[in-house]
């Protein structure tokens, strides 16, 4: 090995030796011819891919590896080319633009390398010819070619523009897509007449968006177009909603093992959409792929790059690919390309050995003149017709990519035009110019077909799409139905139209197929994400009780404004049901009955008092405080209506000063009744004068003294914090308390404890005059219902507290009726039954006990 290294580094150094003592300049490495070349006055190159594929070599870096072996004839370059040599013949045949000047080709076959499409556009740049200079002036020359045209796919376009881009010689792609060629701080020369994939990528998601398809998987080619353009769709399909599954990428030279884990990502997944960002070559392998694992049911989605390719639809023999939509370049036609294009005798004369190579593979034929030793073959004349073979070289479906590299070819005329000052004729003078990118970038002009062309300050195009849905026929061919239009320079709401057109969608089905990883919520529940996986999966949660949704697929949930409630649904709110003791419900009216029955009972004791009341029974322990008690009976029955019913502001402070100031009016009563039992028997003790301190008039000031203090409570109650109507929200989720608020709890408790006291006041002293010496001792009855309206109002307290809402209403009501009917029936009913049914007992000797008789 190190002698074979030795030899090789002397002869290095002796090849730099001699190059250094050479006076010329020549382009370092081998010479490269192109394939088809015509003379003129100004030059264009053309990039395109005659062949497909090149024989693999292994190359040890010990010799010089030996020029690619093309392989795999590709009638795809073949139409490329001969787009652009018809631009270039109309253009020598035209009167109006560069008259007088003539323009040749230099088209080279780069088979689909990108290391050789470097090479060749560094030869079509310098040319191969040498140039003798002396040794110390540097090694210049002027451009070979003015322009490139060509290069379909977006890599070597990459690849291409660094190398030429410091020589400012334009490159003009009709093919290349990838939005990453438009940023000109790295690709300065580089121009487009196809627009960029940032607009294609949206649309496709704006597509799938609009389909209501959220959860998709994605294919991409393994190259700069296929990731490229994956990115931004990913990206802005995030934006709208929409989720992937997977993103696999995919080649077409890729390994078998790694093709069949693509296969079984797609069998292993749950989404019905697939999107695939694919060259036509990577889905041709793809498409062969799939048909041997027999994968149908997805509904495709694809790039231009193959969703108008008639040779894809010819391979789909399996249905794979039925139903698909996509993006196409806007359909085109162009006056007398179609014959140009099909007429290929003019190759023979540019390069017989390409021409040869392409009769052949046409016509699957020997041609006489070839040297090639196939057998079993057909011989062929080389004048057989064109137009008779049914094959991939015939089909025009592409006259849209092919009017691409048209509309390239006279836009860098129209600047080579502009640039020269023709008018009738051209400056033949100044054909030696310094042509950029930058002059092709300012034409603006309009071609025959009546299209305007002009490019952005990135070189790219407006952006216009048609919309593909392939239709099968039913001899099964697959008719490429345009089913909408998409156009970036319209405002976002309107870039997107899909006309009302009759689709097929996957499997020859009329519905547009489902593609989500759960279905929508449904108004009355929220999303719910699952825990490691996209948004677009989750569960469907119901709102809780108060809170709605009332849309589809909300995040959310929204709480009811506090008197509103969410229905069964929980998809709208509703009216609280305001609740509040009210007379139509029964236990309403049950208290309003014993209210009016209270009050009537009363009326009816006050009416026999009245009838008797010159009786001893009557007119004992002062008559006049009797009826006072019988009135004030008559208000504390009377007062529990004011707790009944809608409160408002007025009945709020109604309901409880009355009830303080009847009941402390009505204890006051029976504390003057009791004091006058008591003074009345000291009065009877020997030399005792208590009753003149303790008669009517001090009873009657008595009674008005102690009623005056609870109106002073309560007119402090009403001016300080007074009572008023109040809606609770938080004793019932689904119902509004109508209460009345206390306002001041002190005043509320002031007025009870008032009550209390007097009450307890009361009992004490009744107590103490039960056992006084008297046939008639009403200290008895007043003790018994003090006893019972004590009892009452202490497990009052505790209820009113625990009840709820309305109840606490009727628990206070409850309370009032109790009391007063104790007051009533303990105090006056004994005196109602003497008066009426024992009538010898309403006498004065027997109520003085001197009547008892005798046994």
């Amino acid at each position: 090995m190190w002698p074979e290294k030795g030899w090789a580094l002397l002869h290095l150094l002796l090849v730099s030796v001699s190059q250094a003592e050479e006076l010329a300049c020549r382009r370092r490495g081998d010479s490269e011819n192109p394939q088809l070349s015509k003379d003129g006055d100004i030059v264009l190159g053309g990039v395109f891919s005659f062949h497909s594929r090149w024989k693999d070599r292994q190359d040890t870096y010990m010799d010089k590896p030996l020029p690619l072996q093309c392989t795999s004839l590709n009638f795809r370059g073949f139409q490329y080319a001969q787009a652009m040599l018809f631009a270039i013949a109309e253009i020598n045949n035209s009167t109006h633009i560069l008259p007088g000047i003539s323009l040749g080709y230099k088209i080279y076959d780069v088979c689909g390398s990108i290391a050789r499409g470097v090479t060749v556009a560094l030869a079509s740049a310098t040319g191969n010819e040498m140039v003798f200079a002396p040794s110390d002036v540097p090694c210049t020359r002027p451009v070979n070619v003015q322009a490139l045209l060509g290069v379909t796919s977006s890599s070597p376009c990459m690849a291409i523009s660094t190398v030429i881009g410091p020589f400012h010689i334009p490159l003009i792609s009709h093919f290349a897509t990838c939005a990453c060629l438009s940023d000109k701080t790295k690709y300065p020369s580089f121009l487009r007449t196809i627009p960029s994939d940032y607009y294609q990528s949206r649309a496709l998601a704006q597509l799938v968006k609009y389909f209501g398809w959220t959860w998709v998987g994605a294919i991409r080619s393994n190259d700069d177009y296929g990731n490229n353009g994956m990115a931004i769709f990913t990206e802005t399909a995030q934006q709208l909603g929409i989720c992937l599954e997977y993103s696999v990428p995919f080649f077409k030279t890729d390994a078998p093992d790694k093709i069949q884990k693509t296969v079984d990502i797609i069998k292993a997944s749950t989404s019905k959409v697939i999107v695939a960002f694919l060259s036509y070559m990577d889905m041709d392998v793809l498409i062969h792929e799939l048909s041997r694992h027999n994968l149908t049911g997805y509904q495709w989605v694809g790039t231009e790059g193959w969703i108008s390719d008639s040779h894809i639809a010819a391979n789909n023999r399996h249905h794979i690919l039925d139903g698909a939509i996509g993006l196409s370049i806007p359909k085109a036609h162009v006056s007398g390309m179609r014959e140009f294009i099909l007429d290929v005798k003019p190759l023979s004369s540019s390069s017989s050995e390409l021409f040869t190579e392409f009769w052949e593979t046409l016509f699957s034929c020997k041609l006489k003149t070839s040297k090639s030793s196939a057998e079993n073959q057909t011989e062929c004349t080389g004048h057989e017709d064109v137009t008779g073979v049914q094959n991939s070289f015939n089909d025009m479906s592409l006259m849209p990519i092919f009017y691409n590299v048209y509309k390239g070819v006279y836009a860098v005329a129209h600047a080579l035009h502009n640039i020269l000052s023709c008018n009738k004729t051209c400056d033949n003078k100044t054909i030696e110019l310094y042509f950029s990118d930058n002059r092709i970038r300012k034409i603006r002009f309009t071609t025959k077909e009546g299209d305007e062309v002009y490019f952005n300050e990135n070189g790219d195009p407006v952006a216009k799409y048609e919309i593909i849905n392939w239709q099968p026929t039913e001899n099964g061919i697959v008719d490429f139905v345009t089913v909408g239009l998409y156009d970036a320079s319209l405002p976002a709401d309107k870039q997107l139209n899909l006309q009302n057109k009759f689709l097929v969608w996957t499997q020859n089905s009329r519905q547009v197929p489902l593609s989500v990883c759960s279905e929508k919520c449904q108004p009355g529940t929220r999303k719910v994400l699952q825990k490691g996986k996209p948004v677009c999966c989750y569960d469907c949660l119901s709102c809780a009780e108060g809170e709605i949704s009332n849309i589809t697929d909300s995040v959310t949930c929204v709480r009811c404004d506090p008197e509103f409630w969410s229905n069964e649904r929980r998809d709208a709110c509703v009216k609280k049901e305001a609740e509040f003791l009210s007379y139509e419900e029964i236990m309403g009216a049950l208290l309003t009955a014993a209210s009016l029955f209270g009050t009537c009972m009363t009326a009816v004791v006050a009416f026999i008092f009245f009838r008797y009341r010159q009786t001893p029974i009557v007119r004992a322990n002062n008559s006049e405080l009797s009826f006072l008690l019988l009135f004030s009976l008559t208000l504390c029955f009377l007062c529990s209506l004011t707790f009944i019913g809608r409160p408002s502001e007025w009945s709020c402070m109604l309901r409880h000063t009355a009830f303080g100031i009847t009941f402390v009016l009505c204890i006051s009563c029976v504390l003057g009744k009791t004091i006058v039992v008591l003074m009345a028997f000291r009065a009877t003790l020997p030399g005792s004068d208590v009753m003149k301190w303790f008669g009517p008039a001090q009873q009657k000031l008595s009674v008005l003294g102690f009623t005056l203090i609870q109106v002073i409570i309560c007119i402090l109650w009403l001016t300080i914090s007074p009572p008023f109507p109040f809606k609770n929200f938080k004793e019932f989720k689904n119902k509004i308390i109508l209460e009345c608020a206390l306002g001041s709890a002190v005043g509320f408790w002031a007025v009870l404890g008032y009550i209390g006291l007097l009450a307890m006041l009361c009992f004490i002293l009744a107590f103490l005059a039960r056992k006084l010496p008297d046939n008639f001792n009403e200290a008895k009855f007043i003790t018994f219902s003090m006893l019972i309206f004590c009892a009452v109002w202490i497990t009052f307290i505790p209820a009113y507290v625990s009840s709820p809402g309305k109840f606490s209403v009727a628990v206070e009501i409850f309370a009032i009726l109790a009391s007063s009917f104790g007051l009533l029936i303990c105090i006056f009913i004994p005196k109602c039954y003497i008066i009426l049914l024992k009538p010898e007992k309403n006498t004065k000797k027997s109520m003085m006990g001197k009547g008892a008789s005798k046994p």
